[in-house]
Order: structure tokens, then sequence, then C-alpha cells
């Protein structure tokens, strides 16, 4: 299933019905009272975060929602039943914004808020609220208001406890497979990874974490250059950010810096984040090797972890890390926890 992080679409909201000009029937009574009902009012055009999805990808099949409109008022007061509300679910950690505005609507970052995205219209009024004294018999009615309706645009940043980044090739989700049941395409090409993808990490005595193997990043990601750019965001509400670097190649020590230059010029802060630093493919490197790579990283003030995502060798002692550490941020997976409404 194909990956959406932005989308545009239209709510409209349901019209108000429109109230009922009516009379009393009754037998000697020429002319009765009005009895005509209101107009019911129209749906709204609702938004819930769901802990159940994980993508936009039902707005590439559809762009336009709408609420119910109220039914009209009928005669002997009857009022116009309320149109039926519209429920759009998206996935935790949608932004909404107006188009036209730019204004943020909503920021959706736990299962079962709720906003009003596009307001019903107000029913109209029957016949029987234009009565007074010197007009007992008014043929007045209202009819209903319009529902609101507006474009939106939605975006998607992924929540996630661990994000993994580092350069294509880098073995980012051959270790998000071993972390997790997660089943990503691997295979030995740059950028096979062309999108997202969430892994549900499994733990003894600790409850689960979410990691997310963020698409391979290049220099000059955070200008537009490659996939980085449109993906980096996913990256802002992790906690912990582990950078996979690929130790087989001579080069380890400028592709590490490239990441870390990209991380910093798009947004400072992201170096503030708690970072473990996974020296991968163990298994084609020399074991003394190894052991100077990380002393070298290590007199940088950069410590490391040895792994292997191929054989899983080390994987363990980055498991138990990752509990240390998300013990310490007291880390809560809000994509997990029971929403507030039924979904």
């Amino acid at each position: 299933m194909s990956f959406v992080d932005q989308s545009k679409f239209f709510v409209k909201a349901g019209d108000g019905g429109n109230g009922c000009v009516s009379f009393r029937r009754e037998k000697y009574v020429p002319k009765g009272g009005p009895n005509g009902g209101d107009g019911g009012r129209g749906g709204d055009v609702l938004i819930r975060a769901s802990r159940h999805l994980h993508s936009l990808v039902d707005f590439k099949y559809r762009s336009h929602f709408k609420g119910e409109r109220g039914n009209h008022g009928q005669g002997s007061d009857k009022h116009g039943a309320k149109g039926k509300s519209f429920i759009l679910k998206v996935p935790i950690g949608s932004i909404v914004k107006d188009v036209e505005t730019d204004e943020i609507i909503a920021d959706f970052t736990e299962s079962g808020k709720e906003i009003i995205a596009a307001q019903g219209g107000k029913g109209g009024m029957g016949n029987p609220h234009f009565a007074s004294a010197s007009n007992r018999t008014p043929r007045t009615a209202t009819k209903g208001k319009k529902g609101q309706e507006r474009w939106l645009r939605i975006e998607l940043k992924l929540i996630a406890d661990v994000g993994l980044v580092g350069l294509p090739n880098a073995g980012k989700s051959s270790l998000l497979a071993k972390l997790s049941a997660a089943n990503p395409k691997i295979s030995d090409y740059p950028f096979t990874t062309l999108e997202p993808q969430l892994g549900v990490l499994q733990f003894d005595y600790h409850p689960p974490c979410i990691i997310a193997d963020i698409p391979g990043l290049i220099e000059g990601a955070h200008q537009g250059t490659g996939l980085g750019h449109h993906f980096l965001k996913h990256i802002e509400r992790t906690s912990v950010i582990i950078h996979v670097l690929d130790i087989s190649v001579d080069n380890y020590q400028d592709n590490y810096q490239i990441i870390e230059t990209e991380l910093r010029k798009y947004k400072q802060n992201l170096l503030d984040r708690i970072k473990i630093v996974v020296l991968n493919k163990t298994d084609l490197v020399d074991p003394d090797m190894v052991v100077e790579i990380e002393d070298e990283f290590r007199l940088q003030g950069v410590e490391t972890l040895s792994v292997s995502a191929l054989t899983g060798e080390g994987t363990s002692n980055l498991k138990q890390t990752l509990v240390t550490i998300l013990d310490k941020t007291q880390s809560k997976d809000t994509s997990l926890e029971d929403p507030v409404f039924d979904d």
C-alpha cells in the first residue's frame, strides 16, 4: 500500500432544513393557528484522530467529505431531524491547515482528539415564529442556512519513539526488520525505501515502542535534494534518533558528517535529541577494525554501538540501551493509548 503524507481535501457541512408554513385544520375553526415546524440543523464534518490509521492513503481515492442536510420542517409542529455528521478519521500526527490562510486548524497528537472542520447550517424557522397580535396567520418561514465549506490541507508527521536515519544502503531497513516484525523492502541498491516504514519493537519487561525507518537522506536533503527533504519532517517527533552508519565502506567518517550536517541544517534542535550512533555491517569488517572504529569515534566524543543487522549480532545490546533511554525520558507511545472516542 502506498504511503501518502500530504493531501488537499474539501469539506462541506450539511445545509439546514427549511422551516414550514402550515396551519391547523380544525372543525368549525376557519383559520387555525400556525403549526409549521422548524428545519433541522445540518450535519457537521468532524475530523478525529485514530490510532488505527498510519497514512493518508484514503485521500488518494476521495477528496470531498460532506455532512448530511437537515430535514425540512412539517406541519403539526413537526421539526426536521438534524442531519447526520460525517466523521473523517486521520492518523495521529496529522496537521490540518486552511488552504487559503495556511492557518493550522488542528494538530492531532493523540488518539480520539476531535475538531469540527465544517459546521452545519442552522435550520430555518417555521411560521409560528412570525405570529403576532396583528398577524395571526403568518405565511412566512425561513430557509435553512448553508453549511460551512472550505478546502483544507492535511500533512502527516509520524509519531514514533525511535527514528532510524542514515544514508541510502546504510542498512536501516534490515535493522528495522531485525528489531521488529516489520517487513520493509530490502535490496542492495540505493533508495530501496521510498516511504517511511513503521515497526513495533517488543520488550520483555517494558511497554513496546514504535520505530520509524526514515527514507535515505543524502547531502543537500535539507534543501530538497533527493528524498530526504520530503521525509525529514518525520524525524521531528521522535524521542530518540538512531543514526545507522555503514562501516564496511572506506568513507564512513564522511558519511557520518553528511547526516549530522543535514539534521543540523534542517532543524537545529534535532541535535539535542537523544541519539544513538549504530555502526552497522560488522559482519563485513574485521573484528579488530571494528574496535579501532569504535575508539576513533570515542575520541571524537561519540559513543557508538556495533551491530550486524544481517546476522543480528549486537541487536540485543541495542534493545537494552533503548529500554534504558526510554525509561529515563519517560517516553510514552501516544499512538497505543486507548482512544477517547470509540473508533
